[in-house]
């Protein structure tokens, strides 16, 4: 089974400008995704999809293949799905035909191998698309409200009473820690839950997901914390 793993990384991010090439650690933030690829024993090949050059210069760096990405695709705006189909059909049209897609992007940084590899036995003959979620911090059942201009509020689950948080069910953050499916299901289908969805659960500690200043610091808090432990195991 062939096995090709992409890192999606625009260059223009709003939230934390330059966040796939800032250093984490030592290691540039797109880094860790290639690294981390090229630990998975069946991964054959990993690329970066990109509009950046200076991404691309990381990419080609620490051993993953480039595909450009057109501009259009490389909006705030632009749904990533259409970049997935993009990186597919690149490959398509020059005859490098393969049978499972893993997306592993960068902004998940914490991720290790063995999750990656739980995700990828995940993919079974009745599953389409496999997710990665952690235990969420707070429920819809418990204490998650909607609330309209006025302030008034509810729960925005308000099906069940649950009157202490033990009591209400298991909820789930879905996470950026991975994404593994077929090529033929995203270039048939338009969005992940269109499917058979499947999903990995992974700690909270390895699946912060970079969107801003105030995520990174964490992830450099968590990676500076773990690398210490290492050092002294």
């Amino acid at each position: 089974m062939s096995i090709y793993a992409f890192i999606f990384a625009r260059g223009n991010s709003k939230g934390l400008p330059g966040k796939n090439i800032r250093p984490l650690g030592v290691t540039p933030l797109i880094a860790h995704s290639i690294l981390v690829a090229r630990q998975v024993k069946g991964i054959e090949k990993v690329f970066v999809s990109t509009d950046s050059p200076a991404i691309a210069e990381v990419a080609r760096t620490y051993g993953a293949q480039v595909i450009l990405r057109p501009d259009e695709l490389a909006t705030d705006t632009a749904a990533e799905w259409l970049a997935w189909r993009h990186a597919i059909n690149y490959l398509k049209e020059r005859g490098d035909n393969f049978e499972t897609f893993i997306s592993l992007p960068a902004t998940s940084p914490l991720r290790n191998a063995d999750d990656v590899r739980k995700c990828l036995a995940a993919l079974d003959q009745d599953t389409d698309v496999v997710v990665t979620v952690t235990p969420a911090a707070r429920s819809p059942y418990f204490n998650m409200v909607v609330r309209d201009d006025a302030g008034n509020s509810r729960l925005v689950c308000t099906g069940e009473s649950v009157d202490r948080r033990q009591d209400a069910p298991a909820v789930f953050d879905m996470t950026t820690v991975a994404y593994v499916t077929r090529p033929t299901f995203v270039l048939e289908q338009s969005r992940i839950f269109s499917g058979r969805v499947r999903s990995v659960v992974v700690p909270r500690e390895r699946a912060v997901d970079i969107d801003d200043i105030y995520d990174f610091k964490m992830a450099e808090m968590l990676y500076l914390d773990r690398e210490q432990t290492d050092a002294e195991g």
